[in-house]
């Protein structure tokens, strides 16, 4: 794939254009955001996407088209699931409602920054050792099956638990007022931390997390790092306002993990075909319209099955409350 620097430049130049907007935005007015408000973006950063996608399969090629749209889809199925774990660690870190989208910005900010030092390193690793597919391979399938182990084990993620969390709550002084995005403050002639920083501290480690999945399952689709990079980036835009919008939904999306879990292995079992081919031990590599049809189908299937799983045990649940004798009343 042909990328001039300029398209690579303005790329870049766009990207941390509208992030620069956001944060001087959301740092002037903290608040939640209301549903029209995160809709009405929301839909501008998925129109964005896709008029990129379109523009890609005009200038580049049908081929780049499907690269990229494919990448966006799998980014944006594991950016979803990602956001269970935000959920998770904004009411463990009891974050106000009206400061979690100056967290989220700075966590996005984060995943690019992480994602985009992963990329270097990932492209450049592929480009000097073929053998590096089978690793990527094998790395996503081992991840596969531990979210069906965890899906049956019933474990969540609790990244406020960490390590590097417990360490910073331990030697960091921190208070318990908020100040939005300001990290530190003085009161009463005392520093104290923000509670902020640790919030920021948790978001960034499970960034790094994330990219270790997210890395090796887009090199799984295309290695051509300008496709990578935007998918990322289009991928992780609008992920702050879904994060508003359907946090309740995320609760019925029960088979989630199972479903990734799914195209995670499929996507790996992909990258080792793709390792034999280039070993010249086979002929044939996956198509990747083939796997954007598999993703996509997985996808839906996915979530009819939850919500289907989710509805079904709701009228369970009202059948078994309308079936309860009353309690007897007390004798006169």
């Amino acid at each position: 794939m042909d990328v001039s620097a300029l398209e690579w430049g303005i790329t870049i130049t766009v990207t941390c254009a509208v992030l620069l907007f956001d944060v001087i935005i959301i740092s002037r007015n903290p608040h939640e955001p209301t549903m029209r408000e995160s809709t009405v973006a929301f839909i501008l950063y998925m129109a964005a996407a896709f008029a990129f996608g379109v523009w890609t399969w005009g200038f580049h090629g049908q081929e780049y088209g499907v690269d990229y749209f494919t990448g966006f889809v799998v980014e944006k199925s594991l950016s979803v699931d990602n956001l269970f774990v935000f959920i998770v660690l904004m009411a463990a870190l009891k974050v106000p409602r009206k400061y979690q989208q100056e967290a989220l910005m700075v966590g996005i900010i984060l995943a690019l920054v992480f994602r985009g030092i992963f990329i270097a390193v990932g492209y450049a690793l592929i480009q000097n050792f073929s053998w590096v597919f089978y690793i990527f391979g094998a790395f996503l399938i081992y991840t596969a099956v531990n979210l069906v182990r965890s899906y049956r084990k019933h474990e969540e993620e609790h990244p406020e638990d960490s390590r590097i969390v417990k360490f910073a709550q331990n030697h960091l002084n921190v208070g318990d007022q908020w100040h939005g995005l300001k990290l530190f403050y003085r009161e009463n002639g005392v520093r104290f931390a923000s509670p902020m920083l640790i919030v920021i501290i948790a978001l960034g480690f499970t960034d790094v997390l994330f990219a270790l999945d997210s890395i090796p399952a887009i090199f799984g689709i295309t290695q051509e790092p300008y496709l990578v990079f935007t998918a990322n980036v289009f991928a992780l835009m609008g992920l702050r306002q879904l994060y508003f919008l359907i946090g309740g939904l995320l609760e019925r999306l029960v088979y989630l993990s199972l479903g990734l879990s799914f195209i995670l292995a499929w996507i790996g079992a992909k990258l080792v075909i793709h390792a034999l081919h280039e070993s010249e031990i086979i002929g044939w590599e996956v198509p990747t319209l083939l796997s954007l049809a598999v993703i996509l189908v997985a996808l839906a299937v996915t979530a009819l099955a939850s919500l289907a799983k989710t509805k079904k045990d709701e009228r369970t649940e009202v059948e078994a409350t309308d079936s309860t004798p009353p309690a007897p009343r007390p004798a006169e």
